[in-house]
């Protein structure tokens, strides 16, 4: 094929070195992005924000009681805060985006969006996905029997030549998974010309939605050089679609994963329709724990102090897998990879047909990554090359020894597969 990987004498050895390493009992797992423990334990100080007042601000509600169904007063002010919104633009859920995610694409199939019919009314509903993306978006459009349509991803953002032509020519197109800032596994951030072409989108479907997931806006791993992304509410509302764009954050990698707060942002139409399909499933999320989190997070500034103290943690970690790529790799032939400002993730493409045989190899050696063609809608990626590694959760001694076996793996792969 052409492709120069390494010298047989070198690909000999480095058989030898991975078959030692599979009798060594590794046991390192870096398939999902978990906050580490270290991070989880930056915001132990909130267990102890009992509220002592009971009663919203503003209100006359008691915190304890059913009501506020958009969420706690104080919630909505300190997450507009953080998104550059008005607390009109916030609805304050429960634990989990990804539920908030789930529950509104249901709504949009079965009772419809504002301002258009439900989805199930069309002879199709089809997802436009830019790839490689998330794949627990994939699994909710997946699950819900949404088809979905493979979009590229630039350097900038997805491919929106595409999405211009596909969107305004189909009307069986309902929506668009995009993750704009340190994308994941992408690690891109979207281009001031990306945003203002997907706001000034002109689709055949009246009820076209695009799902704005901004899970990692304040995800930046270093003060002193952040990526930002265009306000998409802003863009829709000045390009006459205002109600186009649902947008997504929580505190999952902020506070506590598992027992967070999750928001949706949008236009404030939007936010009372969602308020009102909603109801019918709730009488109102846990505003104990959105107080709490408002007494411990305090304000936009200090939420951003809390990040510069993850990112002190994040940092070593990501350094740690570029290094070990960059030495352990044999060429640009074997894999390239991103080097993100920012998020949780690293993607990796290795030689097209490898990425399923390296992830194999070193889950046999003890290594767990993400599996194969997950960044891909229905798990299938066309090339077999992208691998996404989430470095968040161990130490970075096993980063080191995890990093070490993924570039042994995807060398002999790269090696096997184009000299055998």
């Amino acid at each position: 094929m052409g492709y120069k990987i390494c010298s047989k004498k070198t690909y000999e050895a480095m058989v030898q070195e991975y078959n030692e390493i599979l009798t060594k009992g590794l046991n390192i797992d870096i398939r999902r992005g978990r906050p580490a423990t270290e991070q989880l334990n930056l915001s132990k100080a909130m267990l102890k924000c009992k509220p002592t007042d009971f009663i919203a601000k503003g209100t006359n509600a008691d915190i304890r009681n059913y009501g506020l169904p958009t969420g706690l007063p104080e919630a909505r002010k300190l997450f507009a805060d953080l998104l550059g919104l008005t607390p009109d633009n916030i609805y304050v859920g429960g634990n989990s985006s990804l539920n908030l995610m789930y529950d509104i694409v249901a709504n949009c199939l079965l009772r419809g969006v504002l301002g258009g019919e439900r989805w199930l009314n069309s002879p199709k509903v089809k997802f436009l996905c830019p790839v490689p993306g998330y794949d627990r978006h994939f699994r909710i459009t997946e699950d819900l029997g949404v088809e979905m349509i493979n979009v590229k991803m630039n350097a900038d953002g997805p491919d929106m030549d595409t999405i211009e032509e596909l969107v305004s020519s189909d009307p069986t197109i309902k929506g668009m998974w995009v993750v704009p800032q340190y994308s994941n596994p992408t690690g891109i951030t979207f281009s001031d010309e990306v945003v203002k072409r997907m706001a000034n989108l002109k689709p055949a479907a009246d009820n076209f939605r695009i799902f704005w997931d901004n899970a990692y806006c304040l995800h930046h791993l270093y003060e002193d050089k952040q990526d930002k992304v265009l306000d998409i509410i802003e863009e829709c509302r000045k390009a006459g679609n205002p109600n186009m764009v649902y947008t997504f954050m929580s505190t999952s990698k902020v506070t506590f994963a598992g027992s967070g707060i999750a928001v949706v942002a949008a236009s404030p139409e939007n936010i009372n329709f969602l308020a009102k399909q909603f109801d019918t499933a709730t009488i109102g999320y846990d505003k104990i724990n959105q107080m709490m989190h408002v007494e411990f997070l305090k304000d936009a500034e200090n939420v951003h102090k809390l990040m510069m103290q993850h990112a002190k943690i994040m940092r070593p970690k990501f350094d740690c897998v570029l290094k070990t790529l960059k030495a352990g790799i044999c060429n640009s032939n074997v894999a390239t990879w991103n080097s993100p400002r920012g998020g949780y993730f690293i993607s990796v493409d290795v030689m097209p047909g490898c990425a399923a045989r390296v992830v194999d190899m070193a889950a046999k050696a003890g290594v767990f990554f993400t599996n194969a063609g997950s960044t891909y809608p229905y798990g299938k990626d066309p090339q077999d090359s992208n691998i996404r590694l989430a470095p968040s959760a161990v130490s970075v001694q096993d980063l080191k020894v995890a990093m070490k076996v993924f570039c042994l793996c995807a060398n002999i792969a790269a090696y096997e597969k184009y000299n055998f």
